[in-house]
């Protein structure tokens, strides 16, 4: 079959050349029309078939379209309708210029044209992605169509050779659904061995990745950096959760080459980033993969996005919140946290940022943790008992002690009332969820369990 629809396209791109030649004989007052330039050729002859080929052409509606200015009493009253439609010609603005006699063509184009619009009649966007698929080939010497790329248009589109027509064609997406329709094995045949023409590449794994770094690179031109939170999206693709992937592949790379360098045995790069597609995302943004946290470096740049604009620097929780991120709480968060981070934040936090570690008086009192808080009412327990030889509390009885400020040696004593009589009762009653030791303790200084 691919053979006989090859041998058709030839000869009717053939007689196409005859009828070219035929008008130039009967110079320029000859009809234009197909059906007359066909009239002048032998029936069965290369033009002739050509002409019957291109009358018998359809469009994507399914009705016969005249390529001529035909069109007269016995017209029906649907094509005379479509006529007022499309225009006296009966074909589009393209296919007009195609087959305009007069100028030079593209083989390649004129052999598409034939095949989509006569031998094999196509769905109109099938038709409008293969004609774009041959231009971007033409231009750019093979298929790996970014995936948000599309047709130009406008000022854009001049002198590029792209038509009108295609302005603004989602080509990049039109490849991507073709690759996902031959992977299912939806794809017809003949549309396959169409754009292994043209130099489809059907690896997923190799389109995946273009798709994922064009997808990255846009949402890196819009959001001037590539630290896309993971529900992140550009145009539909979710660039947040490739980048994610891409990190953890670039982290098993460095693991792996850390192996390698103390001499481990490494006994497979599967899942590791290449050095090829790393520099392709450094290329991007440096900062794309780093060390720290993402959430981390995020902020840092939304902070430093907002000091670059004009803004001051938060220093309080709800001062400033951009995309999500509140950069008050952050940034005191890294005052207080000063000792966890590393040397290069704390770099560059201090140096690019303005950042500086709290003081001791700017850090709030330490928390007093539970343990603190029973032996601060144990002790109480014990002067009470020294006191008063017993420890048989009213319920309500207030125990005041004196204790050193936030318990370090050179602060100021002060002093605490503790509510003593509850404690002892909480104490009694819970007396089997107390360690031994605690038990003791109590014991010693008269505590009555029952």
């Amino acid at each position: 079959m691919k053979g006989e629809g090859g041998t058709r396209i030839a000869g009717a791109a053939l007689g196409l050349s005859l009828m070219v030649r035929h008008r130039t004989r009967l110079g320029p007052e000859a009809d234009g029309s197909a059906d007359q330039l066909a009239c002048c050729q032998t029936p069965g002859s290369p033009a002739g078939t050509a002409a019957v080929l291109l009358q018998r052409g359809r469009e994507p509606h399914g009705d016969a379209v005249r390529l001529g200015r035909g069109g007269g009493r016995g017209e029906p009253p649907a094509g005379r309708e479509r006529r007022r439609v499309m225009g006296s010609g009966g074909v589009s603005g393209p296919a007009e210029a195609l087959l305009k006699f007069s100028t030079p063509r593209d083989p390649a184009a004129l052999a598409a044209f034939i095949n989509l619009r006569v031998l094999n009649p196509e769905h109109e966007q099938w038709r409008r992605g293969v004609e774009a698929a041959v231009i971007y080939t033409h231009e750019h010497g093979d298929l790996r169509v970014p995936f948000t790329y599309r047709v130009p248009e406008g000022e854009g589109a001049e002198g590029t050779g792209w038509p009108a027509s295609l302005a603004d064609f989602p080509l990049g997406q039109w490849t991507a659904d073709a690759r996902r329709f031959y992977a299912r094995g939806d794809m017809g045949e003949d549309r396959v061995a169409q754009l292994e023409k043209l130099g489809m590449v059907w690896s997923h794994f190799d389109v995946a990745w273009e798709e994922g770094l064009s997808a990255a690179r846009g949402w890196a031109a819009e959001h001037g950096r590539l630290l896309a939170p993971l529900d992140a999206a550009h145009q539909g693709y979710k660039v947040g959760i490739w980048l994610k992937n891409a990190r953890a592949a670039a982290r098993r790379a460095q693991d792996l080459e850390q192996r390698k360098a103390e001499g481990l045995p490494v006994q497979s790069r599967s899942g590791a980033l290449s050095e090829e597609r790393r520099e392709q995302l450094e290329n991007i943004a440096p900062s794309w993969c780093p060390t720290w946290p993402v959430e981390w470096q995020r902020a840092f740049h939304l902070t430093r996005q907002h000091l670059d604009e004009g803004g001051t620097l938060p220093t309080e929780a709800g001062d400033v919140v951009r995309q999500g991120e509140d950069l008050g709480r952050w940034v005191r968060a890294q005052r207080l946290g000063w000792e966890k981070l590393t040397t290069v934040q704390q770099r560059m936090c201090e140096h690019i940022l303005g950042i500086t570690p709290t003081t001791e008086h700017e850090k709030p009192k330490p928390r007093t943790s539970q343990a603190d808080k029973w032996a601060m009412n144990y002790g109480a327990a014990k002067q009470f008992y020294e006191r008063e030889g017993h420890l048989q509390v009213p319920r309500k009885h207030v125990e005041k002690i004196t204790v050193s400020g936030n318990g370090g040696e050179d602060q100021e004593p002060r002093g605490i009332r503790l509510k003593l009589g509850a404690w002892v009762e909480n104490q009694r009653s819970r007396a089997a969820t107390l360690t031994p030791e605690r038990i003791e303790q109590l014991s010693a200084i008269g505590m009555r369990w029952t």
